[in-house]
């Protein structure tokens, strides 16, 4: 019987010096920084989570942003058509006038385009892009559509 308390004191010995190292050990990796690496993924997740989704203000604007970009394309294609239909009747030197307009507006219309694109692909902003609005908007059509 004696035998069998000796074992069994030195199992718990054995036991609790176990568990003694591992809180040193985190009591360690707290005091030495080393928490922070074990932990940064689940940080990560949430910084990401609250900078996107915490900010109302940041996801109003970024929704309106959307409409504003294509509307900016359907503008410009309205006042190239309104240029167009006025070259039919205009003079020679106004004519000139309306085609250096035309020119300016395409590459209005196609920096507009390339805005929206650029922002529907940004990981942290697309979210934010109305169901009805089109994912990519295309440069070498004739008319924007706004909704899908």
């Amino acid at each position: 019987m004696g035998q069998v308390r000796e074992g069994a004191r030195i199992g718990t010995w054995a036991v609790v010096g176990v568990i003694g190292l591992a809180v040193l050990y985190v009591i360690g990796a707290f005091a030495f920084g080393g928490a922070g690496w074990i932990t940064a993924p689940f940080r990560g997740e949430a910084d990401k989570r609250e900078n996107t989704i915490g900010s109302g203000e940041f996801r109003q604007t970024t929704y309106e942003e959307f409409f504003d970009l294509c509307e900016a394309a359907q503008n410009a294609e309205g006042t190239i058509q309104a240029l167009q239909e006025e070259r039919k009747t205009a003079a020679p030197a106004r004519t000139t006038q309306i085609d250096q307009s035309i020119t300016a507006l395409k590459a209005t219309r196609i920096e507009s385009v390339n805005a929206y694109n650029s922002k529907a692909a940004q990981e942290h902003r697309a979210p934010f892009r109305d169901k009805d609005l089109p994912y990519r908007l295309d440069a070498t059509a004739e008319r924007t559509t706004c909704t899908d």
